[in-house]
């Protein structure tokens, strides 16, 4: 069955989903797929159900955005092709402290005869084609999960 999640407790690790039946079940954090770590409001799930809880519960992609999570690899991935060398697809997914680096690299990086910014624009061509690449599960257990701010 399909649902929405309504709200989870991370202290608790409880919470609330909404199914397409027009019931409410609970769930634990046990209760969710191993690989979906980061349970949040509003998100689409597939779900089993014994009695009134859900488990077995995994996230579903929608149709109409193909993602999973709240970052697009797309959109990132094109930042990372044609602003990369500012670090803008850095602060898009979060990572401020990567992004004020590659700023900081591109910008002082003419001090140096270029070479600092021509790295970091290589490196973010690089990184805006491995997002791109990535499938959108893929994508999330790096980026999102993961947390991986480099490559």
């Amino acid at each position: 069955m399909r649902g929405t999640i309504l709200n989870f407790d991370a202290q608790t690790s409880t919470g609330l989903i909404s199914g397409e039946d027009g019931q409410r079940y609970d769930f634990s954090g046990t209760d969710v797929a191993e690989r979906f770590e980061r349970v949040r409001d509003g998100v689409t799930v597939d779900f089993q159900t014994s009695d009134s809880r859900a488990t077995s519960i995994y996230p579903v992609i929608t149709q109409s955005s193909g993602q999973i999570g709240n970052k697009n690899k797309i959109v990132a991935g094109l930042l990372a092709i044609f602003l990369g060398g500012l670090g803008i697809h850095k602060f898009y997914l979060g990572y401020s402290k990567a992004g004020v680096i590659m700023l900081l690299c591109s910008i002082l990086g003419f001090i140096l005869l270029a070479i600092p910014t021509l790295i970091i624009y290589v490196i973010s061509l690089v990184e805006g084609i491995i997002y791109l690449t990535k499938t959108d599960s893929e994508f999330y257990e790096t980026y999102e999960v993961g947390k991986k701010s480099w490559f």
